[in-house]
């Protein structure tokens, strides 16, 4: 039999493997046949042979011994597999990682390249899912930290992956402070910080809308109103909700007494505003002091109140 039958007219110098001598048995080109294959060559050494895919048409080196006892998976038809599967999760297939069989790098929308497992790789394009990026995650981390003036040293020293360790550009502290406080700037400075009660704080007034469409305000005290909206009370970011109303307060001690009068006053003067927990459980996460938001214009004038008494003449400021 032919020991070399090449396809669509190639020859020997442009065939991937080297031609081994030696007859192709035709029992191998029968069960070559049978799996899917044409057997174009004996390749190498005496033990393999070029097997064609007759669905791709591409060519596979694999042992006569395989070919005869199993079914041989197609190398080609395999990595176009990968191809489909990074392009529905909105990457690029670049190759197969060759320190490790089950992984892939892949080229990112950023642009930057990573190695992920091809299981990963088919979550993520079934969308149970997501895939973040190493790289632009680290300049986002020393963006956010920049913002607040913080630098970026390192990892943490204790090696939980949810702290970084921070130096502060003002006074050159140095700690260990988790991403997510960062991230809703809920923290203060070892070295310079001020604790809570003697801190600078916030009355505010935040509106929000139900899951039933109902609306519904809430007073309350706060070194930072936004961070506490977004980061502590609404449980759902799809939630709509806005601060109406802050008034600067010099301490967190002096908003806290504030914030306890207010509610006193509200809650004895205007019962019937006083919403049930029940019905924004499992949305804002706070069990009391939720009222409805026909009480928003006497929360208001409460504020301006508050504001007067202060003396402090601040700006009125919107989420």
């Amino acid at each position: 039999m032919n020991t070399f039958n090449p396809p669509n007219n190639m020859t020997i110098a442009d065939f991937p493997f080297p031609i081994h001598t030696g007859a192709i048995k035709p029992k191998w080109a029968e069960e070559a046949q049978k799996k899917g294959y044409n057997i174009l060559a004996r390749i190498v050494d005496r033990m393999h042979l070029a097997l064609q895919c007759k669905l791709c048409g591409g060519i596979s080196k694999v042992r006569h011994y395989t070919l005869t006892s199993a079914n041989p998976l197609c190398s080609h038809c395999i990595e176009q597999v990968w191809q489909v599967d990074a392009v529905a999760a909105g990457l690029e297939f670049i190759k197969r990682d060759p320190a490790r069989r089950n992984y892939a790098f892949y080229r990112m929308p950023c642009g930057h390249e990573i190695s992920r497992q091809f299981e990963l790789i088919k979550r993520v394009a079934a969308g149970e899912t997501g895939l973040r990026c190493e790289t632009c995650r680290a300049a986002m981390e020393v963006s956010e930290a920049a913002a607040l003036g913080w630098d970026l040293i390192g990892p943490d020293s204790e090696g939980d992956p949810n702290y970084r360790i921070f130096q502060h550009a003002e006074c050159g502290h140095t700690q260990r402070i988790a991403r997510a406080n960062i991230q809703t700037q809920r923290f203060s400075c070892g070295g310079c910080g001020i604790d809570w009660p003697a801190a600078p704080s916030f009355i505010y007034l935040m509106r929000f809308i139900s899951a039933t469409g109902r609306e519904l305000i809430k007073a309350g005290f706060s070194r930072n109103p936004t961070s506490r909206m977004h980061h502590q009370l609404v449980v759902g970011q799809e939630m709509p909700c806005e601060i109406l109303r802050t008034v600067a307060v010099p301490t967190g001690r002096q908003a806290l007494c504030i914030e306890k009068g207010l509610h006193k006053m509200l809650q004895l003067n205007h019962p019937e505003c006083i919403v049930d927990p029940a019905s924004y459980r499992g949305q804002i996460r706070v069990a009391s002091e939720i009222y409805d938001a026909s009480l928003t214009p006497t929360i208001l004038g409460h504020l301006d109140d508050i504001e007067a008494e202060l003396g402090t003449n601040v700006e009125c400021r919107a989420a």
